[in-house]
């Protein structure tokens, strides 16, 4: 039975349609942000990481605490709106005026 066409697409296709240029945008605010840790804190926050295996529950009080401090280093919630297209952000309320009776 023959495959329908929307899923026998080439890999070289495939390759064509991946967003580069937000891939890259990407790798340069990641860059930047790990490049102001110290080399100690980016040892220590890989260590952390590999420790705890994507789980902070798995890690001590002392250690998850310290994985909080280093992640607020990098300013992952910073990072997520440089990501972000223009125009997706938070929009702002506006002011509702009461009505004077």
């Amino acid at each position: 039975m023959p495959r329908p066409s929307s899923t026998s697409k080439s890999p070289r296709h495939r390759l064509k349609a991946l967003p580069w240029a937000a891939l890259l945008r990407a790798g340069i605010v990641i860059r930047k942000r790990w490049r102001t840790l110290s080399d100690k804190e980016r040892a220590r926050l890989t260590g952390l990481v590999r420790d705890s295996r994507g789980r902070p529950s798995s890690l001590s009080p002392k250690d998850r605490k310290e994985l909080h401090r280093l992640a607020g280093k990098l300013d992952l919630k910073g990072m997520a709106r440089e990501l972000m297209p223009p125009g997706r952000g938070r929009r702002r309320r506006r002011k509702r005026r009461c009505p004077v009776p």
